[in-house]
């Protein structure tokens, strides 16, 4: 019996020894992890702390407190890691290190990392479509700005954003959806500028093309977004060369009103009195030759007029 219970002793002594050496073990890979993080070799720190957190993991609760310092450093590791390709411009790497964080933080009960990482996602996607941007890599900047409106269809700058790309792109159909929806979400003055500079190119477009219908809907159009005074003088000449007399006149008096003091001021004036003088509308005519008369170019032409018509 005596042998017996000095064999059991002994057991116990070997164990506590063998628990001894196997904790010295665990705890000399975690000072390995916190002696490379101040290196600043952040791979190996996670490698080291990852071990450590499995070996001290079964040691049960010898290893307790090491288990409870790794869970709260790897979570901070990875996100740190994560950042550290942000600022290199790693835009895709970054968002994959993202996501290892915010998944081994869920693991670890890390709410705070896992808050900051799901807020990080979106903004280095974000990130990556403007730099792709800026490059004019146009389809794929507007493939990144999508990405970000998929998992956010209210997020209005990028979507004002995915409308420049798709301008640029030439896309004109789905860039002006996006400014729509840019417009609909806290972007209206931008977006709207932004759908104004579209419809008046279409304008000009269609003026040159001789598609004097569609110039004048494309230069109206540019007016519900922006007041825009070369939209109206569009249509007043799509207008007027498509025969349209009235409504050349409209939209002649529209761009003098918001343009009065334009380079061109006189010379749209003495139209619109030519105009009017064809309509047998004297009293208008010589309204607007009057204010043609000071007009460099057409002032002797509308003073004739106004003498003939006295």
């Amino acid at each position: 019996m005596k042998k017996l219970i000095a064999s059991v002793a002994a057991l116990v002594v070997a164990l506590g020894a063998a628990y001894a050496q196997d904790l010295a073990a665990v705890t000399e890979i975690y000072n390995a992890g916190a002696e490379a993080v101040s290196a600043g070799d952040k791979a190996s720190a996670l490698s080291s702390f990852e071990k450590a957190l499995e070996m001290a993991t079964a040691l049960g609760e010898e290893g307790e407190e090491v288990v409870t310092n790794c869970k709260n450093i790897i979570p901070n590791l990875v996100l740190s890691m994560a950042k550290d390709l942000v600022k290199e411009s790693k835009f895709d790497e970054a968002i994959a290190k993202l996501g290892d964080a915010a998944a081994v933080a869920e693991k670890y009960a890390s709410e705070e990392v896992l808050e900051e990482a799901k807020e990080l996602i979106p903004q280095v996607k974000m990130s990556k479509a403007g730099n792709l941007l800026n490059a004019k890599e146009y389809d794929a900047a507007a493939a990144a700005y999508k990405e970000v409106l998929d998992a956010d269809p209210a997020n209005g700058a990028a979507a004002l954003r995915l409308g420049v790309a798709l301008n640029g792109a030439g896309k004109l159909a789905e860039a002006k959806a996006a400014f729509e929806t840019a417009a609909a979400n806290g972007q209206e003055a931008t977006a709207n500028k932004q759908l104004g500079n579209i419809y008046l190119k279409e304008a000009a477009a269609a003026l040159k093309a001789k598609k004097y219908a569609d110039a004048v809907a494309a230069a109206v159009k540019v007016n519900d977004y922006t007041e825009n005074a070369q939209a109206w003088q569009i249509a007043g000449q799509a207008s007027q060369l498509a025969s349209k007399n009235n409504d050349a006149i409209k939209y002649f008096e529209k761009y003098l009103e918001a343009s009065p003091n334009a380079s061109n001021a006189g010379a749209i004036a003495y139209t619109v009195g030519a105009l009017y003088q064809q309509a047998k509308n004297n009293a208008k005519a010589k309204e607007y030759y009057t204010k043609a008369a000071s007009d460099p170019k057409y002032g002797a032409e509308a003073k004739k007029m106004l003498d003939a018509l006295k």
